[in-house]
């Protein structure tokens, strides 16, 4: 069985050295311990064949990704701005789509607004990246100062994407109460949930299920313990609302690909999960 990929979640390592890019650094210890982690397997470096362009390039291509998206980030801790995102998909426009971020805590909701509006018009980005709970102070999805990009978001029809997951400061940061008054908020607003709320599996199954908007991209953590509800839930009623990510260079691409097909998705959800539901929510053409 063969299908065309996107994956949702793919940085190369010459982004920042929080993937890897400085050899000897406490940032590049930190890539190879995840990777163990997460059950890569091979070498804990296979990353830095990505700490070139070219190498990144010839990464996705011997993957066999039909596209890879570059997610953007913007927190205090760590900013990718949405101008090197650009590039970066210009390098390789026909495999690359970039999804741009902001932080309206930092910028202000209007700054933030424009931003955002910049991302996805001149530079041509797919969609807006925003974590509420990696802020200073961390805060959740439904926090007031998120609610002009969101109203923003869903007028423009423009994706948001949430960065959730173990990693969060606190454990109640990646609780998924929050974005259920989002979604009830705006309720044409398209939500992309990166990490899929692991290890809080059910409760975010539970939102989805009421929430056609909700799209769970549980990436590296699909393959981890309690994530079957996952795939249970995508042979039923989630078909069109879960997609792939790797989480490279956490976890290596093509072993990510290889890894989600034994695990019991049928074969008429394959292409939903591994393409059309990252095309129709990226905005992209069909396969």
């Amino acid at each position: 069985m063969t299908f065309p990929v996107i994956d949702m979640r793919c940085r190369p390592a010459f982004l920042h050295d929080f993937f890897g890019r400085t050899p000897g650094t406490p940032e590049f210890d930190a890539v190879r311990w995840l990777n163990r982690r997460v059950g890569s397997r091979g070498p804990d470096t296979h990353f830095t064949r990505s700490a070139t362009e070219a190498g990144f390039l010839a990464e996705i291509g011997d993957a066999g990704l039909t596209r890879a998206v570059v997610v953007g980030r913007h927190t205090p801790a760590q900013h990718l701005p949405n101008d090197e995102i650009a590039r970066i998909v210009g390098l390789d426009p026909a495999r690359l789509s970039g999804i741009g971020a902001v932080d309206p805590v930092l910028q202000g909701p209007e700054v933030a607004i424009a931003e955002a509006r910049r991302a996805v018009g001149p530079l041509g980005l797919r969609g807006i990246d925003l974590e509420p709970g990696f802020g200073t102070p961390p805060r959740h999805p439904d926090d007031p100062a998120y609610l002009p990009v969101y109203e923003w978001a869903a007028a423009e029809g423009v994706p948001v994407f949430l960065m959730s997951g173990p990693t969060t400061p606190a454990p109640r940061f990646n609780d998924p109460a929050g974005l259920a008054a989002v979604a009830r908020l705006f309720p044409t607003l398209k939500i992309g949930v990166f990490h899929g709320y692991w290890p809080n599996v059910q409760d975010i199954l539970g939102l989805a299920f009421r929430h056609e908007t909700i799209h769970i991209i549980p990436d590296m953590y699909l393959f981890q313990a309690g994530s079957q509800a996952y795939v249970e839930a995508a042979n039923g009623w989630l078909g069109d609302q879960l997609l792939f990510g790797s989480s490279y260079p956490f976890r290596p691409i093509g072993q990510s690909i290889g890894d989600a097909l034994t695990l019991g998705l049928r074969e008429e959800v394959l292409g939903r999960f591994f393409h059309d539901n990252a095309a129709r929510l990226l905005g992209l053409a069909a396969a």
